[in-house]
């Protein structure tokens, strides 16, 4: 088995020439899982694979994470072949924000007769979930209130923070068994997002050196930020992944990845 992180776009919510941050998780070169949803996130997706994400996991609601939803339901709902099956794997304390951002507008079709989740399977989470033999664990992260991000991690292959401050404490756990690390930084930090300047105070040199940055604010932060000996990810890269360890259960108990 051969685990890739394919990203598709690394920008702010601003730096549109960069693309809304996303990445697909593909195994043995096929896609497994969509990582966020943003606008320009599935325009490359449909570039690159062709087809429609079968397995969505949402970070957090901001547009720029789930703006590529409304147009996604259109080509879902009306192929019979794709509506119902496209899974959207969601932290339960994000269902009602996520219902009150993409789904609640009234008559999602003119002609009224359906519901937005009709084209979805939505999978509330809370520790993590199942999806095709491997547990991904789901925790949550700093970014503009508590409980509205939340980070996915696949045990010994790889960490998508998503939108976050620093999370130490949360990395220690999570990021324990060499896990490429993806790591929101920018040059300068604020309440809601990583600066470099965090990631050298809170973070040691060894889990430094297993970052790769994105959601930086422009080309030039990018190369600002590789000039200081960090890897920085941009539209288009893939990074090769170790297969992982044994997946863990929720319930703790061990269960063989095949």
């Amino acid at each position: 088995m051969t685990l890739a992180l394919q990203f598709l776009g690394v920008g702010s919510s601003q730096a549109v020439e960069l693309g809304s941050s996303g990445a697909v998780l593909e195994r043995d070169g096929r896609p497994l899982l969509l990582i966020d949803c943003g606008p320009e996130t599935l325009s490359r997706y449909l570039e690159r694979y062709g087809s429609v994400p079968q397995a969505i996991y949402v970070t957090h609601t901001h547009l720029d994470h789930v703006g590529g939803f409304e147009r996604l339901f259109t080509k879902i709902y009306f192929d019979p072949d794709a509506r119902g099956r496209v899974r959207v794997f969601a932290h339960a304390a994000l269902v009602p924000l996520l219902q009150a951002r993409i789904a609640d507008y009234p008559n999602v079709l003119a002609e009224g007769g359906a519901n937005f989740w009709d084209a979805f399977q939505l999978l509330p989470v809370s520790r993590g979930f199942w999806l095709d033999q491997q547990w991904f664990d789901v925790f949550p992260v700093r970014h503009h209130a508590p409980d509205t991000a939340f980070a996915l991690a696949l045990r010994g292959s790889f960490v998508w923070t998503g939108d976050t401050r620093p999370i130490p404490e949360m990395l220690s756990r999570y990021a324990c068994a060499g896990e490429l690390v993806a790591h929101d930084c920018g040059l300068v930090g604020n309440p809601s997002h990583t600066g470099i300047e965090d990631i050298e105070r809170e973070y040691a040199a060894e889990l430094r050196a297993r970052l790769v940055l994105y959601h930086y604010g422009s080309a030039a932060d990018g190369a600002a930020l590789a000039s200081r000996g960090y890897r920085i990810a941009r539209p288009g890269e893939r990074f090769v992944l170790s297969p992982g360890q044994p997946a863990r259960a929720a319930d703790g108990g061990l269960r063989a990845v095949q």
